[in-house]
């Protein structure tokens, strides 16, 4: 493995010393990729445009981080940024001037790329969607193709440009990137092909939730009680991190466990809510679902801003929780609940 690793620092600082000048350009990628994207941007547009693809969107997004984490979890892999510090690979003093940058220094461990793996999961999901839609409207056979190639070419172009951009960051090998893209297109392909996630009932979102939890918590303290411990990770990057404001508890396995769950916990209060029952046929007009992807947007960046300390790491993450929840409840049931009865109330007065 030494050798694998040392040929991606090798490939690293190429990229570092090569497109240095990028470094915004990779950061932006890096941060787009991230699974708060889809929560916080894509989800609201997807929901309303056509729901389906957004529910699809977050059971994939959820189930993929959640296997991410017990992959990272098995394969225990290195990171560039602590590895090269660390290894006997080099002579002494002969080891690759690595960079590090404010979004390097991640807690956990690094096989497969979540990133990668998030981004592709999102990416296939709605490539996939326009290309149903347009299946849909009998697009003419010759567009068709063009639309696909077009398509599957802008979603490898942009794994390219994540895997790229998380490789310079030297927060993942190579290899990790890769595996990342390779598992997020087969569990998008498979949650894709389970039909029941757009009738499951609010009894099955509590269960899952309740189920995956528990068995990521039951794993880490099965391999605790073997003598494994799975946050081994978080010493090297206090230890290698050269900036310690740069390392965020968020990073962390159980934070991203947390903010998935309960994002997934909020997407079934939304569905079976009274209120979204209420309005699931009147909101089917164009003007009610441009209303509610802005409101929602403009409400989840605000939502966004909410940050909490880090000092009590129970409190932190059942606050992650909490506020994950509520980003899928304001855009699925709250807004469009909210805009009914103001168009309904206007309507009302108006037949008066």
């Amino acid at each position: 493995m030494d050798l694998l690793h040392s040929w991606g620092v090798e490939l690293a600082v190429h990229l570092q010393s090569r497109y240095s000048k990028h470094e915004e350009f990779f950061t932006l990628a890096s941060t787009v990729a991230d699974l708060h994207t889809t929560f916080f941007c894509l989800f609201p547009i997807w929901f309303h445009l056509r729901r389906d693809t957004g529910l699809r969107l977050i059971w994939v997004a959820v189930i993929g981080d959640w296997l991410n984490l017990v992959l990272k979890w098995v394969l225990s892999g290195e990171r560039p940024y602590w590895w090269v510090h660390e290894t006997h690979f080099y002579r002494k003093g002969e080891a690759p001037p690595l960079l590090q940058f404010p979004i390097t220094c991640e807690t956990g461990p690094g096989s497969p790329s979540g990133h990668a793996m998030g981004a592709a999961c999102v990416w296939y999901v709605m490539v996939t969607a326009v290309l149903s839609i347009a299946a849909e409207k009998r697009c003419p056979a010759l567009l068709y193709r063009l639309l696909q190639m077009g398509l599957w070419g802008l979603f490898f172009l942009v794994e390219l440009v994540v895997c790229m951009s998380r490789v310079f960051m030297a927060a993942h090998f190579p290899h990790q990137v890769i595996a990342g893209v390779i598992t997020g297109i087969l569990v998008a392909e498979v949650v894709s092909k389970s039909k029941w996630i757009y009738k499951a009932s609010m009894n099955q979102y509590f269960l899952i939730t309740f189920c995956l939890t528990s068995f990521a918590i039951g794993f880490y303290l099965l391999l605790k009680t073997l003598g494994v411990d799975l946050l081994w990770t978080l010493d090297k990057a206090q230890k290698w991190c050269i900036k310690p404001e740069w390392i965020h508890l968020d990073s962390t396995p159980f934070a991203s466990l947390l903010r998935n769950m309960g994002s997934l916990f909020g997407l079934g209060l939304g569905m079976h809510s009274p209120i979204y029952n209420g309005v699931k046929k009147k909101s089917a007009t164009t003007a009610l679902k441009i209303g509610s992807i802005t409101i929602s947007l403009f409400l989840l960046q605000l939502l966004n801003e909410w940050t909490f300390s880090s000092e009590n790491h129970l409190i932190f993450y059942i606050l992650s929780f909490c506020k994950s929840a509520f980003a899928l409840l304001i855009p699925t049931a709250v807004v469009p609940w909210v805009l009914c009865r103001v168009f309904m109330g206007k309507t009302d007065g108006k037949n008066l």
